[in-house]
């Protein structure tokens, strides 16, 4: 594999919280040679949702990992399942592609939320929800005259009202921290990534797909109207074949995605269990899950057992100095923001590749010029609903039927490559440079 960042980056999470909670599933390597309908690289939830979908429609199906499945950012995310997966504002979508493309966008966003929520009822996967939608929290005063200006807009795109609360209002709401105050919309939930990875494994080999783990593919090549995967014990043969790797690509698996993506690291910790007393001297009671208003935003969260997940982006390079560094930067945040809590102990920290596109926009689709192969990638952050949703929206494409819930053109269009090919990983400290200063400049 060929991969942009140092070999640390791609190992195993030693402190993730998930991992106590389910552990992971370990399918056995392929071995021998294989023919399916539809070969699948990626067992993170794009590819599993691909995977229900194609079996449940009577398809062959194989999914082949190179480590587990939900090894990648499936299984070390923060468990937001909300809105998003572009980090374009919807003004900036109706310019590009039209008015009628960006209503398509924020209806899908709707239904990726919806298609987990309904994955979850009718697989009864129990993946710990809570969290009645999704706070933004104002870091300055500039931010909360953004979202008070923000309200129409929200409520035209979305189609619900939302909460917008003064910095006064935090403590009647369980969110007592340094913030001006918010904004609370009705949509989405939060849920624990492993317990919701591990239901839906489930849920695919029983509708009768063949998942195998530890089976990098090392060569993609296409051999008439098939599609012939290698790998280290023998070669799967396919009628169509599937990418579903996301920030944890390789650059030659295939070579087509060379440059069109770039992974980030966003980095979370968890604390131990805080007690009732505890969360009542910082007021933080509240089970919302949260993000801030920086570009270089937090996360977080109270979990039902009263554990605080806290989550940042940022790190350029995955060596040991560089975590240590970002892992004092992530408790020196924390600590400010929630300074009751400077004395709680960090139990679990671990970090993943957040994968995003140069148009800052989701592919999901047919790959040009390769018949027979699709691929679906560059959630920007919000790939348990979007990534999700667009797995099983993509199994439709390879269904050659149409998709089964709201999914606009612009999804389909081929991703621009970045600058600099396997070096474009320069470009993201002047990106987040530029992002601390308009941070600092908005508290006005």
């Amino acid at each position: 594999m060929t991969r942009i960042y140092e070999d640390r980056a791609y190992q195993t999470p030693q402190a993730c919280w998930w991992r106590d909670t389910v552990a992971p599933a370990h399918p056995p390597a392929m071995q021998g040679d294989k023919h399916t309908d539809v070969a699948i690289i990626g067992g993170g939830f794009t590819g599993l949702n691909a995977a229900l979908v194609l079996a449940d429609a009577g398809r062959q199906v194989t999914v082949l990992d190179a480590e587990h499945p939900g090894w990648g950012a499936s299984g070390r995310n923060g468990g937001f399942c909300c809105l998003g997966g572009s980090k374009l504002s919807g003004p900036r979508i109706a310019t590009l592609f039209g008015a009628d493309q960006r209503a398509e966008w924020h209806a899908a966003e709707r239904a990726a939320v919806d298609h987990v929520a309904t994955l979850l009822a009718d697989h009864a996967i129990d993946a710990d929800v809570h969290s009645e939608g999704e706070t933004m929290m104002a870091h300055s005063p500039g931010a909360m005259h953004d979202i008070r200006e923000s309200i129409e807009d929200t409520r035209q795109s979305y189609g619900v009202t939302p909460h917008v609360f003064e910095a006064s209002d935090l403590p009647s709401l369980g969110l007592n921290g340094r913030f001006y105050g918010g904004m609370t919309l009705p949509i989405g939930f939060a849920l624990n990534p492993g317990k919701y990875h591990d239901g839906l494994l489930k849920s695919v080999m029983r509708a009768g797909a063949e998942v195998f783990g530890q089976t990098p593919a090392t060569r993609m090549r296409q051999r008439g109207s098939k599609w012939e995967v290698t790998t280290a014990n023998g070669i799967l043969t396919a009628e169509r074949v599937v990418i579903a790797t996301n920030g944890y690509s390789s650059e030659d698996m295939p070579t087509w995605l060379r440059a069109r993506y770039l992974p980030v690291q966003s980095s979370i910790i968890v604390t131990r269990p805080i007690t009732d007393a505890e969360q009542a001297a910082q007021g933080w009671t509240s089970a919302q899950m949260c993000y801030d208003s920086r570009r270089l935003l937090h996360y977080f969260r109270l979990m039902p057992d009263g554990r605080f997940l806290f989550g940042m982006r940022g790190g350029l390079r995955a060596t040991p100095r560089s975590e240590a560094a970002l892992n004092a930067r992530i408790r020196k945040n924390f600590e400010q923001l929630l300074p009751e809590w400077r004395t709680i102990d960090i139990t679990h920290a671990w970090s993943g590749l957040v994968c995003l596109m140069r148009r800052l926009t989701p592919f999901s689709g047919p790959v040009p010029d390769r018949p027979g192969m699709f691929a679906s990638l560059g959630y920007h952050g919000n790939g348990v609903a979007m990534g999700s949703y667009l797995g099983a929206r993509l199994a439709d494409c390879v269904l050659d039927r149409p998709t089964r819930g709201p999914c606009p053109a612009f999804l389909h269009q081929p991703p621009p490559r970045f600058p600099l090919g396997r070096y474009r990983r320069a470009l993201l400290a002047p990106t987040y440079a530029a992002a601390a200063l308009l941070d600092r400049q908005r508290r006005f």
